[in-house]
């Protein structure tokens, strides 16, 4: 048996939102694993710094995963769960470990931008469907990652 969903938001309008949101987690999940995994295996004079920074922007990653995932359960959608799936979903690309460290750090501040511009759409989609819940979840994502890149960015020497 099937409980019919009522929270305000039409079927359309709650598969519009969701449909971005698996995206968004698939994206997330993408720059997460690539995020631990430099994490593991930077190298250089700058390791501890750069070791800590990742921990602390992989760890607020990974609880948001399933903030993420959550959001699109309660919208009525299935999440992705497979490496196939976010695969198929996401536009992050693998890293690499054998990079320097800061062009470990180049690439993912750019993911991060990537994530953020994802981010953006799906709070649009949310925004125009009178989805509050999910345009604030990505409220807060949006702000997460603007920093995990502007961190990025100024341990670079950037702006």
């Amino acid at each position: 048996m099937t409980a019919t969903i009522h929270t305000g938001l039409t079927k359309a309008e709650r598969g519009d939102v969701a449909e971005e949101l698996t995206k968004v987690l698939a994206d997330s999940f993408a720059v997460y694993l690539k995020t631990h995994g430099y994490h593991w295996n930077v190298r250089g004079p700058e390791f501890f710094s750069f070791h800590n920074l990742l921990e602390q922007q992989y760890t607020d990653m990974w609880n948001a995963l399933d903030d993420i995932a959550e959001r699109i359960r309660a919208l009525g959608v299935l999440a992705p769960q497979s490496y196939p799936a976010f695969g198929n979903l996401t536009s992050i690309k693998d890293g690499d470990p054998e990079k320097e460290a800061t062009a470990m750090l180049k690439e993912l501040m750019q993911d991060h931008e990537t994530l953020i511009a994802t981010a953006r759409k799906a709070l649009d989609v949310a925004s125009d469907a009178g989805d509050e819940a999910s345009a604030d979840l990505m409220t807060q994502r949006l702000a997460a990652h603007e920093k995990f890149a502007w961190m990025l960015r100024s341990t670079l020497g950037g702006r």
